[in-house]
């Protein structure tokens, strides 16, 4: 299936992009307020992809991205439970990876990165990369991508 050039792609690759058949809403100004627990007013918590293996306990909100706004990147918020991990990839775009809540493991390439609050993490294209909860407490960061991105090549 071609990917329409005017839509943007989910961080989960659907088969059906998001909001596929239905008008863009209207570009606006939007304040997302914070209600706790690291939620948000009006952003609902996705799966961080709709199926596969290779990744456990972590879930997502898009906080820009999804709601008919034109900027070139998405921010996205990322919680991984004790034990959870991300799926180990590359892709061609890159991410910018900020920690907010607990402490979490990002393997790049060959190299281990400890985040802790406010630590940011560029990740450049085509390095593969895994983010890792071997703590007891969530581990939870903003990841700021590229708004149109390339389907991610799973390594293992």
């Amino acid at each position: 299936m071609s990917q329409r050039k005017d839509v943007p792609v989910t961080c989960d690759w659907r088969e059906k992009p998001f909001q596929a058949g239905k008008a863009p809403k209207e570009n606006k100004t939007k304040l997302y307020t914070y209600k706790s627990n690291f939620t948000w007013k009006d952003i609902r918590t996705e799966k961080y992809k709709s199926a596969g293996k290779g990744w456990a306990d972590i879930i997502r909100q898009t906080l820009i991205g999804n709601h008919g706004e034109s900027a070139k990147f998405h921010l996205r918020y990322f919680e991984i439970a004790s034990n959870g991990f991300s799926s180990f990839e590359k892709h061609r775009h890159e991410h910018v990876v900020i920690g907010i809540r607990g402490e979490g493991t990002c393997i790049v390439g060959k190299k281990k990165y400890r985040i802790s609050f406010l630590d940011t993490l560029y990740i450049k294209p085509d390095e593969p990369h895994q983010l890792i909860n071997p703590y007891n407490e969530p581990f939870g960061f903003f990841c700021i991508v590229n708004a149109k991105r390339d389907k991610p090549k799973i390594i293992r």
